[in-house]
């Protein structure tokens, strides 16, 4: 695969561990967070579509090819979630194919997280860059810019006939978003980009459960800076998503983590993103266990895997045979 892909996912396993886990209860319970109606196991498979352009396909554990679709749901998968960038070199995670690639989720069966990154290509816990044509833009017209995209491209999916349950507004915002108007030093401005992309989405899909995406609930400072920051300019938001990569060994202390930071802001959580190398089969099914079992345990409304249908870095798939590794049993074990 390509050098970009490969990266991508050494850098976020790089980040995401780094940090020992964050004692239980520095943070103070104002309100208990929502209980789960539903818990969903789901994955993000936004590489799909370029992967299909180049030829790439899979089989299901009994060597049968298949739509990856059907064979996620054949793990009790019922989620998928779908990154979208703004104007994309090449035009893969451009709105009209996160649009179709909505519209395949739905015809699935599957409930959509469309996540947002503000961007033309990658932002997350260390990179959070505007799109070029908002690059030198005030904050007043970063504002209405956010405002005429965020409210166009909700449209698009719902032109397509999609309705998304969970709409991500940013990817990893720990440090704000498009730096360096919206950044978290600058908590004002990034409250007000931030809200102005949930009062548009909410104008298109009044039922769409607004998330906020931090990673790394381990790492206590950056996550109190942010919400600190956002919930006292007075920032609108329905729940929280996490990324987290940490061992099975640390995760019962990161949910209850997660679990501590949305009770002080009276949400509900989940985990939007989790990956283990797929070069280490059995330690990351476990992982995949362990997270789901604390999750259940806690309160989660749920997980979602990263690229499970890729055969390198994080993914859970076998690039010579086109086959899911058993790291996917860990989906049916919980």
């Amino acid at each position: 695969m390509s050098g970009q892909l490969i990266s991508r996912r050494a850098v976020l396993q790089a980040t995401a561990v780094g940090a020992g886990a964050l004692a239980v209860g520095q943070l103070t319970a104002t309100q208990p967070a929502a209980a789960a109606t539903t818990f969903y196991k789901g994955a993000d498979i936004s590489w799909v579509p370029q992967l299909e352009s180049q030829g790439t396909y899979w089989r299901n554990a009994s060597g049968v090819r298949q739509d990856i679709f059907t064979i996620l749901k054949g793990y009790g998968l019922s989620a998928i979630r779908l990154r979208t960038w703004v104007n994309p070199a090449g035009g893969h995670c451009s709105i009209t194919e996160t649009a179709a690639m909505a519209v395949r989720a739905k015809n699935a069966g599957m409930a959509v997280n469309i996540d947002y990154h503000f961007g033309d290509t990658w932002n997350s816990v260390g990179v959070q860059n505007p799109p070029a044509a908002w690059k030198n833009m005030s904050y007043s017209q970063m504002l209405s810019a956010m405002k005429s995209y965020v409210h166009s491209s909700m449209t698009v999916i719902k032109n397509a006939g999609v309705t998304p349950t969970w709409v991500q507004i940013g990817n990893e915002i720990n440090s704000g978003i498009c730096h360096p108007v919206g950044s978290v030093s600058n908590p004002a401005q990034m409250t007000g980009l931030l809200n102005a992309a949930h009062d548009e989405v909410k104008q298109v899909f009044p039922n769409a459960i607004v998330m906020i995406h931090l990673a790394q609930p381990q790492k206590y400072s950056s996550m109190t800076t942010f919400y600190s920051g956002f919930s006292g300019h007075g920032g609108k938001w329905d729940m929280n998503g996490f990324s987290s990569y940490g061992s099975a060994s640390l995760a019962p202390s990161i949910v209850a983590n997660m679990k501590s930071i949305s009770n002080a802001y009276g949400k509900p959580y989940m985990q939007v993103e989790f990956g283990g190398p797929v070069s280490k089969v059995s330690s990351t099914e476990a992982t995949l266990k362990a997270y789901l079992t604390e999750l259940r345990k806690d309160g989660g409304q749920g997980l979602l895997y990263w690229e499970p249908e890729v055969g390198y870095g994080n993914g859970a798939w076998n690039s010579s045979t086109h086959e899911p590794t058993a790291i996917m049993n860990g989906f049916t074990a919980v």
